[in-house]
């Protein structure tokens, strides 16, 4: 990236610091939702350098995280099959399922490769005709087109030992869900500018005018997140809930067009589990019905699975913004990077993963902060969904 350097000033971070302690004069509560904003948050201190009014609130946004554990079973129990070339990014390989994780799948004799693309596991396929490969796409609308276009490669190519594995999860009906649970504290939102400049911003007008909270398209640099929680405080405080572009180096509001004729010929929307979390109505994406032979979990008939996340594991908590990460007991102590209880601790975009690098001895309460009010009300008359409690 350029300019990287001036997007970590501190001479200027200072200057955005005062900017919003001059602006704001009551609590407010943001929530970024995107892992890597929170790794930056957590790295940089800037959660303990804003002013004590404002609390930032960690999402569900780091895309191993909320990948649920049935699909991590179904990913080990394919991944086990003799047949199968299994192919992931690396990080999903330490994600616990219910008793083991993809490493042991791999001691154990089972083919588990790390690639760093899609098309790396399609480059397999071609090379292994009498093995099934099958490449694990998770993600969120970063990750979904150039799984998608993978597919479509393959397809072209007449590829046919090739599928994938999909739990893909899309940001705005999470908004959504958020905004509709019982005791929603998050008055405003730092929306992820990755997610954005792929999808572009005409999902959120909507959102930040039904629930009446600001919406700011934010980067990833200490800078961009100053800067996103200072227009954000500053619409809270003039009574504004529109959405903002912060991150107009990298975002245009329409978005990838080629990205997304791509996701619009491969994927359908659907419900999805978040991990930790639960169903959000049409918050996922699932291959067409045109692509259902390179859909995994058709080909090898996956069913039966059942699930069980560890007793002493909060993760979903910290998922859904109820607890900070050390305010888990296992946190630091049965749950560590080398042994991880749930995937926020796996992750390097996982929130319990940002506070034990960078604050692991933080081990206490948190310190006291001024309590945000509740959100403002949402239409009573509107028809409520099934939806995660954050």
């Amino acid at each position: 990236m350029r300019y990287i350097d001036e997007f970590q000033d501190p001479a200027l971070a200072r200057r955005l610091l005062d900017d919003i302690r001059s602006t704001v004069t009551r609590p407010w509560a943001l929530m970024e939702v995107c892992g890597g904003q929170t790794h930056t948050i957590i790295r940089h201190g800037i959660d303990q350098l804003l002013p004590d009014e404002i609390e930032l609130i960690h999402g569900p946004g780091c895309p191993v995280c909320v990948t649920p554990l049935e699909v991590i079973d179904k990913a080990l129990e394919i991944a086990s099959r003799p047949e199968v070339i299994f192919c992931s990014f690396g990080d999903m390989l330490r994600v616990p399922g219910t008793g083991r994780d993809l490493f042991q799948v791999r001691s154990e004799g089972g083919d588990v490769r790390v690639v760093y693309s899609p098309l790396d596991a399609l480059k397999v396929a071609r090379r292994n005709p009498d093995r099934e490969v099958v490449f694990f796409g998770i993600g969120f609308e970063t990750t979904a087109p150039p799984n998608a276009m993978t597919v479509h490669q393959a397809r072209k190519l007449g590829i046919t030992n090739f599928s994938l594995l999909v739990s893909h999860v899309r940001v705005p009906p999470a908004i959504e869900a958020i905004m509709r649970s019982p005791g929603c504290r998050v008055q405003g939102f730092l929306a992820a500018g990755h997610v954005c400049s792929v999808m572009g911003t005409a999902e959120y007008p909507d959102l930040a005018a039904r629930h009446r909270v600001p919406i700011v398209v934010t980067g990833f640099e200490p800078l961009d997140i100053l800067e996103g929680v200072r227009r954000a405080v500053r619409q809270l405080e003039r009574g504004e809930h529109t959405v903002e572009n912060a991150y107009a180096r990298a975002v245009r509001p329409e978005g990838n067009p080629a990205a997304l004729a791509m996701l619009e010929d491969v994927f359908e929307v659907t419900d999805r589990a978040w991990r930790g979390i639960g169903v959000i109505p049409g918050s996922g994406w699932r291959l067409a019905g045109r692509y259902r032979e390179y859909d995994a979990e058709h080909r090898f008939s996956v069913t039966g699975i059942t699930t069980r996340e560890p007793a002493a594991c909060r993760s979903g908590e910290v998922l859904q913004g109820l607890i900070k990460p050390h305010e888990c007991e296992a946190f630091g102590t049965l749950c560590t990077p080398r042994n991880p209880l749930g995937a926020t601790m796996v992750s390097s975009e996982g929130a319990c993963a940002a506070y034990y690098l960078y604050r692991r001895l933080e081990l206490g309460p948190p310190q006291a902060r001024p309590t945000a009010p509740p959100a403002q009300p949402t239409d009573p008359t509107a028809p409520l969904e099934a939806s995660p409690v954050v």
